[in-house]
């Protein structure tokens, strides 16, 4: 049975813009792959299964495990995730901005850093029975509410992130990966070693693994619009030196190179757009 899929985004309440990118619901049903690479991103993850439970094989740091979550939360990584999706997948993903983390639940994003964690064992009493709510909404529009409501209710506290951490990720962000990090440091006023070891406090990563993080997506992104791309021509235009060079960050990163990368979800590149690329659900 060929897969059958559905995708469905959109923002979140505009009082929860800078803690919340945006919202993605999922529906997936037949032929799918036996194991799902959930890819870095420079945003934190909420992925919330409404069908059976998210099965965690493989950590980012290479550690095998086992895991069976309703409910799964990460920060930032430098390397994949590996699911075991089944054939039947329901749910709903959130991108959190990283630096909204310790708002919206209480720990910084370092907390989760390289890591899946359950949400009920960390979250706010507001956020812990969103699977059950989620799971008696009955359309997307009634299930984004409920996100809405729960995580407007679940924001507390003054922001405690250094302005200059928050300037510096947002340019790595917006820049894709293509600012050095002197060049940050040197803007906020800071030493270099400075400006890192903030960024480690709170995020759990360095600017410059940010900034790997940061133009690997890119590359995704282009991939994930025209496969058919040259990688030689994607690897300029992203920064890399070579082709040589992105195909061993994508195996960093990934844990594989873009061709194998590319074999294994065009056919859902292709059915579903780039948005389709949840990190741990689908």
């Amino acid at each position: 049975m060929a897969a059958v899929s559905e995708f469905v985004t959109r923002p979140p309440h505009p009082a929860l813009r800078g803690r919340v990118l945006r919202y993605m619901g999922y529906r997936q049903h037949g032929r799918l792959p036996e194991l799902h690479r959930g890819l870095p991103s420079c945003y934190a993850t909420l992925v919330i299964s409404l069908a059976e439970p998210i099965r965690v094989r493989g950590t980012p740091d290479g550690t095998r495990t086992d895991l069976s979550l309703s409910a799964a939360v990460g920060g930032l990584y430098p390397g994949p995730v590996m699911i075991a999706p089944g054939q039947y997948q329901h749910g709903v993903q959130i991108e959190l901005h990283p630096l909204g983390l310790r708002q919206l639940l209480g720990h910084p994003a370092a907390a989760l850093s390289g890591q899946v964690a359950d949400l009920g064992d960390l979250a706010r009493p507001e956020l812990a029975s969103l699977p059950e709510r989620l799971a008696t909404a009955r359309t997307w529009t009634d299930r984004f509410a409920v996100l809405d409501s729960a995580l407007l209710s679940a924001t507390r506290g003054e922001v405690a992130v250094p302005a200059e951490v928050t300037w510096a990720w947002h340019e790595i962000v917006r820049r894709d990966g293509g600012l050095a990090v002197t060049e940050l440091a040197a803007a906020v006023g800071w030493s270099k070693r400075h400006l890192s070891g903030r960024f480690r406090c709170e995020l759990g990563v360095s600017p410059k693994q940010v900034a790997r993080i940061a133009r690997f997506e890119r590359a995704r992104r282009l991939l994930g619009q025209d496969a058919r791309q040259a990688l030689a021509t994607v690897a300029v235009e992203c920064g890399y030196y070579d082709q040589a060079h992105m195909s061993n960050e994508w195996r960093t990163l990934a844990g594989c190179s873009p061709s194998r990368w590319l074999a294994e979800e065009l056919p859902f590149l292709q059915a579903n757009g780039d948005d389709s690329q949840a990190r741990y659900g689908g």
